[in-house]
């Protein structure tokens, strides 16, 4: 076990104590009052978490000291406790560690998921769409709301595409692993003879990022206005209430028509502009600091394929970290996911620990 430097801890006690007193004097002005009290917030953990690991520090200390120097009586005494405290102040170790690792700025964020068909067909669109339903269930047990931004709709069902706002605290932190290549493996209905059909569909989890985050300026929008498509009665065909915006400076495209109100849609097309935007930059960034290694877990690259669902054999592999569980119907549910996502933090954890050398 690496002992933890502590002038680093120390440096992070000294800052809690300033933040605390910045915030107690009430001198700040509002915006750094906000700033100021989502670093204490962040900080707290952090400071409990070192007052823990000094706290099983002193515990076996003191234990071998009496093992050292003590009667009898004492030594046997603490040479019981001592692989108690050992195991204690190891907890406290690794916990300190992993809450020290550097944290990603969107962890916390609500996200933006995207889904779409890719081959296979109307059994893609089919499975795109079980997909999302796989998600819808996970995040209504997690407590967080689902708000579809745009779909569309395959021929015999599912979707060819459809994106959604997951909102809630600690969203991204959750589904930022999901994004990749996703594949189905199973017999479609349309399927006469029983062949299995191998499909796939791809997923992109964005963090929702605010004005802040990321600037644009109305200078670079090309805004169109026009008219809804798809179903929706007389009113797709009256109102020109969907929007298309494009980013000139990047391409980028977005088109939102869910809602009747030209002003909503607009709304929730700059909201996924802004995270398209914020999700290049970052993806950018990333690639600057990941130029000497490329992750397994978390690298980001979408066409690559991470996940296979074989429905004959009730089976799901991620293979960024082999992982295979035959427990397709659960994790279909969204009541199993979270043993693939723990497994997928779990290494992302440890390689971010080997890159920091506290492995």
């Amino acid at each position: 076990m690496t002992p933890i430097p502590s002038d680093r801890l120390d440096a992070i006690l000294a800052r809690h104590d300033i933040v605390t007193a910045m915030l107690s004097t009430g001198s700040a002005d509002a915006e750094s009052f906000v700033a100021l009290s989502r670093e204490l917030s962040g900080l707290d953990g952090v400071v409990a978490s070192i007052q823990a690991y000094r706290a099983a520090i002193d515990n076996l200390s003191g234990i071998e000291t009496l093992i050292a120097g003590g009667d009898a009586e004492l030594r046997a005494l603490a040479a019981d406790e001592k692989p108690e405290a050992e195991e204690a102040l190891e907890k406290a170790h690794r916990g300190l560690q992993l809450i020290l690792l550097p944290k990603d700025a969107a962890d916390e964020k609500s996200a933006i998921l995207e889904i779409r068909a890719g081959t296979g067909g109307d059994e893609a669109a089919l499975f795109a769409g079980d997909l999302f339903e796989m998600y819808a269930k996970y995040a209504e047990a997690k407590g967080w709301r689902v708000e579809v931004i745009s779909q569309s709709e395959g021929t015999m069902g599912g979707y060819r595409e459809i994106f959604a706002e997951v909102n809630g605290r600690g969203v991204f932190s959750r589904l930022k692993f999901e994004s990749g290549a996703h594949r189905v493996q199973r017999v479609p209905e349309t399927e006469t003879q029983g062949r299995i059909h191998t499909s796939a569909a791809t997923v992109a989890v964005l963090p929702e990022a605010e004005e802040v985050d990321i600037v644009i300026n109305d200078s670079d929008l090309k805004i169109d206005t026009m008219r809804a498509q798809g179903a929706g009665g007389q009113h797709v065909n009256k109102t020109e209430s969907a929007i298309r915006i494009t980013h000139l400076p990047t391409g980028i495209v977005v088109f939102v028509q869910e809602e009747r109100s030209q002003h909503k849609n607009r709304a929730r097309a700059m909201s996924l502009l802004r995270a398209k935007l914020y999700d290049a930059e970052r993806t950018a960034k990333d690639s600057v600091r990941a130029a000497d290694r490329k992750a397994q877990v978390g690298s980001g690259d979408r066409s690559e394929r991470i996940r296979t669902y074989n429905f004959p054999q009730a089976r799901v592999t991620d293979h960024r970290i082999n992982l295979t569980l035959y427990k397709l119907e659960e994790i279909m549910a969204g009541t199993a996911l979270d043993e693939v996502i723990d497994a997928l933090v779990t290494e992302h954890q440890a390689e971010l620990l080997a890159a920091e050398g506290m492995a």
